[in-house]
């Protein structure tokens, strides 16, 4: 006998639907509550919201992320990478991948990247007003990104509106038109990336360790290169936005962050993609049945592991909605998790660390706008589509 499968109440709206994108967490509390691992017929995906079983998702064998994202809506393949791939060859991809992404590859561009915060910070406008998104996340972006391939200055408006133009392969969602125009551009960001890999060669720059790697194929190193684009400058672009529209309107905890050392901003850092993180959830399909704690998936199931609602899990999380900078431990999932997880997690979390301090300790007067945050209507990433920021004087 088959059950009928469980449906949000009348009252909260469907998470992926326009009116529920702006704030999915409702109904992903309910979800979690209710129905952890939930079919849903619209989308024909099962759910899994609480953070115990995401983190199995991510973690155990018999959740294929390869098969996971042959599962998008996209008619062509993506490019061979740690994204598309199941151990071994995730394992094989990962490796030469750090050369560009891991710690080393952070510590050697640390110096430069606190140059490059300091510069964008110095040029913000005082008394004036910014957008955070356009006109400090994504600034940012392209400046990390420019010490890690060697960009010259005359290269970045252009490595950015690559990068802008092909993050739209992010969204699992979009509409057929902006899909097509979304793959063109990651054809031509591949080109482009192929280019800086000639030009730096022989270089100290993270790029060109990672080009120089004979563990790869071609087409292999330009799956990992655009994987670190596509998957990694547009949210971290975003997320610049998001954890100020969760930090400014709590002023104790504006005034703890200007005050933090390195650790403690890495702390806030984390607690802030916890309650925004850019990607939302990510996407597996079983290969076997598999016995979750909130429910039973069948062998080949489409499974979204729901990052968004597993980081507010109060099994896990006291006060779960509330914002915490020193919270620690914090195993929230921003990062994902299990052998996929974030290669360039290091990265974020120390520039962020380096921005976000030294951002309030300037402007300690620095504003958000008033009213509901314009969320952007797509799932992913999650984003605001602007965020003014009224800087004030500075110190």
């Amino acid at each position: 006998m088959t059950t009928a499968p469980v449906r949000l109440p009348e009252h909260l709206i469907h998470p992926f639907a326009p009116a529920g994108r702006a704030n999915p967490h409702p109904a992903y509390r309910w979800l979690r509550d209710n129905d952890p691992v939930h079919y849903d017929p619209a989308s024909r995906l099962w759910l899994v919201t609480a953070h115990g079983d995401c983190a199995t998702v991510l973690r155990d064998p018999r959740f294929s992320a390869a098969q996971g994202q042959r599962e998008r809506a996209r008619e062509d393949a993506l490019p061979p990478s740690m994204l598309t791939t199941d151990p071994p060859d995730h394992h094989r991809l990962r490796a030469p991948g750090a050369l560009l992404l891991g710690p080393a590859a952070v510590r050697s561009v640390a110096g430069l990247l606190a140059e490059d915060v300091d510069a964008l910070v110095d040029a913000l406008p005082v008394g004036g007003r910014v957008d955070a998104v356009a006109d400090i996340g994504r600034p940012l972006a392209t400046a990390v990104y420019a010490r890690l391939f060697g960009l010259p200055a005359g290269e970045l408006k252009r490595f950015e509106a690559l990068a802008r133009a092909a993050s739209v392969n992010l969204d699992p969602m979009v509409p057929p038109a902006r899909a097509a125009l979304g793959r063109s551009a990651a054809t031509a960001l591949t080109h482009y990336l192929d280019g800086r890999t000639s030009s730096v060669a022989g270089s100290e720059v993270p790029l060109a360790a990672l080009a120089a790697d004979d563990r790869l194929s071609r087409a292999e190193m330009l799956g990992i290169l655009n994987l670190a684009v596509i998957g990694g400058w547009q949210p971290f672009a975003e997320f610049i936005g998001n954890a100020l529209h969760l930090l400014l309107p709590d002023r104790t905890a504006v005034s703890s962050l200007a005050g933090a050392d390195e650790d403690h901003a890495r702390l806030a850092v984390d607690e802030l993609l916890r309650l925004e993180a850019p990607i939302p959830f990510t996407a597996r399909v079983t290969t076997d049945r598999v016995e979750l704690d909130g429910g039973v998936l069948p062998s080949g199931a489409r499974v979204l592991a729901v990052l968004t609602a597993a980081n507010r899990d109060p099994a896990v999380f006291a006060d779960p909605d509330e914002l915490r900078l020193d919270r620690s431990p914090n195993p929230h999932l921003g990062f994902g998790g299990g052998p996929h997880f974030c290669l360039a997690a290091p990265l974020v979390r120390r520039t962020a660390a380096l921005l976000l301090p030294r951002l309030v300790r300037r402007f300690p007067a620095l504003r958000g706008p008033d009213g509901a945050p314009d969320w952007d209507q797509c799932l992913v990433p999650r984003r605001l589509r602007a965020f003014p920021i009224d800087l004030g004087g500075a110190l």
